[in-house]
Parts: C-alpha cells; structure tokens; sequence
C-alpha cells in the first residue's frame, strides 16, 4: 500500500517521453530519418511547453499534449514518409505538401517537422464529429474544427522556441481556420472543444450541446447570429479548399432547388413520386431475383466486368453478391423515405425542411467566395468582441482577470489575414479600443493593473501597448514616460529589452498633473 508521500512522488515524477517514443517506434518500419524528426519533435515540445502556456493560459497539459502525439503514431500511422520538393518521390503528392491517408494509415509529406506534427493530428481525428442529420454541416463545420485543431496543435512547435514567441503568418495552413477555432477555443474553453473532437459516444449531439452552452454563457441573440455564420464560413471554406466538395455542394444545392420547384404542383409531385416508389420496387424485385438465381447472377457479374475499366474490375460473385446486397438495402431506404414524404403529416414537414436546405445553400451563389468569407469572418469577430466583453463583465477575482487579459492579448496577435492582426483590423479598431479600456477600468479596480492617470483616454494610450507585446510573461513589463519638445513618449520594457518606443498621441489640454508616472522612471504595469 502506498504512502501519501510515495502519491505525492508519483503525481511529480517527470514521465520519460522520449522513452515511451522509442518504445512505439521499435514496432514501426520506419526509416531512421523519420524516427530522428518525431523525436525532435518530442524534444522541441517540451522546450517549448511552458512558453507556450504562459501565452494562451487554457490549453492541453503537456502530458496530454505529448500523450496524443505518441498515441496517434501508435494506434494511426503505420507508415511515414518523407519526400524532398520537386523529388521523383514527391510527385504522388502534386503540388500540396503532405497527403494523409487515414484509410492506409500513411502519411506522405515534405520534410518539415510542423507539416509532420500536422498530419499526425490529421490522421488521427475521425472524419465527422457532429450528427449525420445536421444537413450539410455534418461535414463542412466537422472540417472547418478538426482542421483548426490540426493547426492549434502545432502552434507550440512552429511559433515557440524555448525563448521567444514569433508567428510567421505563412506558415499557417489555414489564417480563417485557425483565427475561428481559436474563437470557439476563447469562448469554449479547451476541455470542451477536446471532448468534442475526441468523443467517442455516438449518441451524444455535440452539436446541440455547443449551441447550448453559447447560448447559457452568452445570450440567445449572441448564440444564434454566431452559429448561424459558423454554418456559412463552414461551407464556404470547404468549396474554398476543396474543387470536389464544391462540385458536390453546388449539385446539392441544385437537387433541393429542383424539389423545391417541384413540390409547387403537389399534384404533380406526389405523381412523380408514385412513379418513383414503383421503379424503385422494381429494382428491389430485380435484385432479389438476382441474388437468389446462380445463373442470373452470373451474368451480372458478366455483364458488370464488361463495362468496367481493370481497376475496378469485380473480383469474385461473393463480392458481386455483397455489392447488390448493399444497393438492396439503399433503395429500400430511399423507398421508406418517399412513403414517409407521402403522409400527409410529413409533406408539409419534408417542405420546410428542403425550405431550410435551400436557406442555408443559399451562400453558395456568391460571385467572390473570398469576399463573402472575409464578410463573414468579419461579422463572427463582431460577435466574438460582444462574447468577450460578457467575460469581462463575468470576471469576479484578480486571477480570472488575469487570465482574460492573457487571452485577449493572444487573440488581438492572432493573424487576421496574411498582412495584419486581429487588432490592426481597422473594422474592428473602435470596438477593440473600448474593451481595452473596459479591461484597464476593471483591472485597476481589481490591482491588476496599475493606474497611470486618471484621465481614460491618457491611461489608455500609456498602457495600450502591453496588450499587443509580445513579451511571454506580461507581468514584466515595465513603463517608462519621457517629455520631448515633441510630445510625451512612452517606453515599453520586457525586462532589460525596450519593446516599443512610441510618441503618445496628441490629447486635448493635457498637463503634468494627469499623470502618475514619474518622467524617465521605469515602472512596472502590473502589481
């Protein structure tokens, strides 16, 4: 039986990953190059790690961090290779830079050790972590988190060192990817987002839990104007990123346009899904006479081969068998399907229901794609920036508050679009610049924050830059105030490093005695 002291010991022991690593490796055929770059990775990550954390404050534990890594390359990946660009090796990737193929269990990609960590969370995930009945979405909005995750789980190795915090906008995959799954993560939290992704029940409606919870924290108006433009985005990236899925979306739509305009005549319909029930009856008869009748089955399978190129060739009468067996099944469905449409009680049901779909494929007529997901991605930060200030109204202690401002500094850096941040935005400036000074009045109520005037607008413009420094503990910066013949200008120090150097703009009437900073004086911000 173990002491209280021998629990205490193991909760602090630190596990030996590069151990537990080599250990899966052993069991994999990989190349010595490949298991040289997943241990690198390893290693980087825990260099990284408390940078990291300090920065975005909510995120996995390492362990968990390094644990899903290592169980991904166990349970996912039984093959890993790597290729140089424009190598004869290369060209089964095209032009991308890694291709993962969950169904082999492979991945394929440039020698780079972020696009490897990528494909390693890729491979992993499941396909669709929200409810087949969620028409469309199913897909689009289970792509648009799963790719945001792929992308939040490399940010520890490609933006942090050990040292210092540096994102390079090009380097992310995906800026609207990840800019809207740090939204959800932000206003989420983590664990919930992780349970989401990774659950394995499924009964269980994430999608109806989600709406829930954004509404619970923050307001049915703010919940459904925000769900309804995750819907949209979620589609638009996928046609963005993906020429097959958009063929496929466009056809959807044009299916439900044409049901839509035929169910005007509901005369007509119903007759027109008569005649269908019976074609589909038909084939359902044909199938099972098939089936049961060796020599007409053998020339199905005649017949089948004929028609079809080498590669997809039917092997046997077994699988030609199994095939028909599966069709039986589809067009039962589909059969069930239109009986239900054809109850009076369903019909006007079904209608609305194609009604919705025809609502929400209704983006998809758009001339500028990138316009109308710039439009979009700028209305969600709207309501983002309205979320955010519930939380701040919601912070009721020192260290909550602490936390938020971590937080809105992390997102203010996040890359908007390849050239600005969220905060050099000029849409979202004005709104940026009053939860700032929300932030400042409540973080000098609370002793966060000290309080440089008592004056708003000459406290702001002291204090401003702290929430744009890329300084990894905030709670080193130091201030100091200079008076020029030009003006006032402020410093900002990360320890011993000047960060910013800048001329405070121009306030009306201002005089020595708004401020309570001394001249040339460092000064710490943070109590």
């Amino acid at each position: 039986m173990h002491s209280a002291n021998d629990k205490f010991l193991d909760k602090i022991v630190k596990k030996d990953y590069n151990n537990q690593l080599e250990a899966v490796l052993e069991k994999k055929y990989f190349d010595e190059n490949v298991k040289s770059i997943l241990l690198s990775i390893l290693y980087k990550l825990e260099t990284s790690y408390k940078d990291y954390k300090q920065v975005k404050q909510d995120v996995d534990t390492k362990e968990e961090l390094i644990e899903k890594i290592i169980n991904a390359i166990k349970n996912d990946c039984e093959e890993i290779k790597l290729v140089k660009p424009n190598s004869e090796e290369s060209k089964i990737i095209g032009n991308r830079t890694f291709l993962v193929e969950k169904n082999k269990k492979r991945i394929i990609c440039y020698n780079v050790e972020r696009k490897l960590l990528y494909c390693i969370a890729k491979i992993s995930k499941k396909e669709k972590i929200i409810n087949d009945n969620y028409f469309i979405i199913n897909e689009t909005l289970s792509n648009l988190i799963n790719t945001g995750n792929n992308i939040n789980m490399v940010e520890p190795l490609r933006d942090f060192n050990g040292y210092s915090w540096t994102t390079i906008f090009r380097e992310i995959e995906s800026i609207e990817h990840n800019l809207i799954y740090q939204n959800l993560m932000i206003l989420l939290e983590n664990k919930f987002l992780n349970k989401w992704i990774y659950n394995s029940e499924v009964m269980m409606d994430y999608m109806e839990i989600f709406k829930n919870r954004i509404e619970k924290l923050y307001g049915k108006e703010n919940s459904e104007d925000f769900v309804e433009i995750l819907k949209q985005i979620s589609i638009l990236l996928e046609a963005k990123f993906d020429n097959k899925s958009k063929s496929k979306l466009k056809n959807i739509k044009e299916d439900v346009e044409n049901n839509l305009e035929e169910i005007k005549d509901n005369a007509n319909y119903i007759e027109n899904i008569t005649r269908k029930k019976k074609k589909l009856s038909k084939e359902i008869r044909r199938i099972d006479e098939t089936i049961n009748n060796k020599a007409m089955l053998q020339q199905e399978y005649i017949e089948r081969n004929e028609l079809l190129p080498l590669e997809k060739k039917i092997f046997s009468i077994r699988i030609l068998s199994q095939m028909m067996n599966e069709e039986r099944n589809k067009k039962i469905k589909e059969l069930e399907k239109l009986n239900e449409i054809l109850k009076p009680q369903n019909f006007v049901k079904y209608k609305k229901e194609l009604e919705e779909k025809g609502r929400v494929l209704k983006i998809l007529e758009t001339n500028n794609i990138q316009k109308s997901i710039d439009n979009l991605k700028l209305e969600l930060q709207k309501i983002f920036l309205k979320c955010f200030e519930i939380k701040i109204d919601k912070a009721k202690d020192k260290q909550e508050l602490i936390k938020l401002i971590y937080e809105f500094r992390y997102y203010l850096l996040l890359p908007y679009n390849y050239e600005n941040a969220v905060y050099q935005e000029k849409e979202l400036q004005k709104i940026i610049e009053d939860l700032l000074k929300k932030i400042l009045n409540k973080s000098h109520k609370y002793k966060v924050i000290q309080k440089f005037s008592n004056r708003e607008e000459v406290d702001y413009e002291l204090l401003k830059k702290i929430f744009v420094s890329k300084s990894i503990n905030l709670e080193e910066i130091e201030i100091r105030l200079t008076k020029e013949k030009e003006g006032f200008f402020v410093q900002v120090f990360d320890g011993k490093s000047l960060e910013e150097n800048y001329k405070m703009k121009e306030i009306e009437n201002i005089k020595n005695k708004d401020f309570e900073i001394r001249y040339n004086k460092k000064v710490k911000a943070f109590y």
